[in-house]
């Protein structure tokens, strides 16, 4: 039989280098982490997320307190210390993932700048993605208020996957 003279369109020669890693893009990923501030736009990233890793186990979800300091309300009531507040975090989070139908993920919660902890926490169990949601915010309001989505892109060392808000404009 006479070989054909044409190789098929999916022949590896005729790959651009580059389709192999695009293709893997899509494969379960190990370790997947979404920062959440416990907004839809976090239950549409945790969903999102969820999807994307072989088994629930793999999926870190994250939220980051920031610390009271002295001009903020909460820094006058003693009885109101971080510790507390942590505990209080955890048990909402323990809460919004099993509204989910996720109790069986990784729950984090973190104190301090959200931006940097939460790159740091994918470095340290060494994340394969983050997922994160942006609100959208846009002139005054993102200069006032930041852009914490904006942060992970620029100090993550892994990809990181921005789901934008369907009504944002």
């Amino acid at each position: 039989m006479a070989e054909p003279a044409v190789a098929p369109a999916f022949s590896p020669v005729l790959r651009p280098p580059c389709f192999q890693e695009f293709a893997m893009a899509w494969f379960p990923r190990q370790k997947v982490v979404v920062p959440i501030d416990f907004s839809d736009a976090s239950t549409a990233a945790v969903q999102a997320a969820a999807e994307m890793v072989a088994q629930p186990a793999d999926l870190h979800v994250l939220h980051v307190l920031v610390p009271l300091d002295y001009v903020h309300p909460g820094a006058l009531t003693p009885a109101f210390d971080e510790e507390e507040r942590r505990q209080l975090a955890s048990q909402h989070l323990a809460d919004f993932l099993a509204k989910l139908g996720l109790s069986s993920v990784k729950a984090v919660v973190r104190l301090g700048d959200p931006g940097l902890d939460i790159t740091a926490y994918a470095d340290e169990i060494q994340a394969d993605l983050i997922v994160i949601p942006s609100h959208g915010y846009h002139g005054v309001k993102r200069l006032l208020l930041g852009s914490v989505a904006e942060r992970v892109i620029r100090h993550a060392h892994c990809p990181v996957l921005v789901l934008r808000r369907p009504d944002a404009d």
